[in-house]
């Protein structure tokens, strides 16, 4: 008899993974149930939400602020040529996709950030969060809320052929600030703008992070990794570095002294630099939401605007200034954050 006839209809499409031992249909009928945020959907969470949309994650939300562009498809395995001419968002982009993948499971698109402000709306429910962002303030952020409130998180990141993952378990693991006490400065650490980005050891630690996930998620997490993993693909040169050292001195801010300034809002800026794309995100204090079609009249004699429900583009002279309904916007043409309020103020206002 097949593997598939030993299972409930809504189960045999995960034959072949229910039949690894140490996972079994108990671990898939607990993965059906849960629930995973994924941050960030670029070169890491494509692949991390397509795999957990695969495995059969019950509810999948995707929270992703930027749209897409045509260098992305080198990485970011979700997209093609038409989501590229489509100009969707990425959480849209990604949603649609996986829709087809999987219809059996809930697909939560968000286009926006993660703030201080929402980030319990966006993991409410979650039995794990998934870093797939390219920032260190998101993560910080994802840091704090998962300590606080003892919420298991994946981090991982690339650059170049070398990445680097780790699960944190609040109560048995290092946190990310016990590795990462401040934010490096910018232009003392690599960026894929500076040093590039090889497709392949994003697969790699997405793959790492998204099978801590799929522990987590169906009552494994005894087999959790507990090591800072380090893979250079170029060099083949693997690493687990062991922090248990770091957790022990018990001195860290955030899961020693439980402070949690990127929670409360005392740390994070309302812009950022965007790896690797000459182009600088401003966000909006403002809660109100804005009226494309009202913007797309009044730019309309400015530059070339084009608009979908998503977002509105604004091409002017050397810059492409991209807004979103929440207030966010995205000034291509430039890495100075002032020269990019600059252009903003001058077409769109404060």
């Amino acid at each position: 008899m097949s593997p598939e006839n030993d299972l409930p209809p809504e189960l045999a499409r995960y034959a072949r993974q229910v039949r690894y031992t140490p996972f079994g249909i108990e671990g898939q009928k607990r993965l059906r149930r849960s629930a995973a945020l994924v941050v960030g959907c670029g070169a890491l969470g494509s692949v991390i939400a397509n795999t957990l949309a695969r495995a059969g994650v019950g509810t999948l939300r995707i929270v992703d602020r930027d749209f897409l562009e045509l260098n992305n498809l080198q990485r970011q395995v979700l997209y093609d040529e038409a989501d590229v001419a489509a100009g969707l968002p990425k959480a849209i982009a990604a949603a649609n996709r996986l829709r087809t993948i999987n219809s059996q499971i809930a697909i939560e698109p968000v286009v926006g950030d993660v703030t201080y402000t929402n980030i319990a709306s966006l993991a409410e429910g979650a039995g794990v969060i998934v870093d797939g962002t390219d920032n260190f303030e998101t993560r910080l952020l994802v840091n704090d809320y998962c300590v606080k409130h003892s919420l298991p998180w994946v981090y991982g990141g690339c650059v170049g052929a070398e990445g680097q993952t780790m699960a944190i378990l609040p109560g048995e693991t290092a946190c990310l600030t016990c590795l990462l006490p401040e934010i490096p400065p910018p232009g003392t650490t690599p960026t894929c703008d500076t040093a590039g980005i090889m497709g392949p050891v994003v697969n790699v630690i997405a793959s790492l992070q998204s099978m801590e996930a799929l522990k987590i998620l169906s009552g494994n997490q005894k087999d959790v990794s507990r090591t800072l993993t380090v893979i250079d693909l170029w060099q083949n040169r693997l690493r687990q570095i062991d922090l248990a050292n770091l957790r022990d001195r018990g001195d860290c801010p955030t899961c020693g002294r439980r402070e949690f300034p990127w929670l409360t809002g005392e740390k994070g800026s309302q812009s950022a630099i965007l790896c690797g794309r000459n182009a600088v995100q401003l966000r909006s204090e403002s809660s109100q939401e804005l009226d494309l079609a009202d913007l797309e009249r009044r730019l309309s004699s400015v530059g070339r605007v084009t608009r979908n429900p998503f977002l509105l583009r604004l091409e002017v002279a050397e810059h492409v200034i991209t807004q979103f309904p929440d207030g966010r916007a995205i000034v291509a043409g430039t890495d100075d954050i002032a020269k990019a309020r600059t252009i903003y103020a001058r077409y769109i206002g404060s």
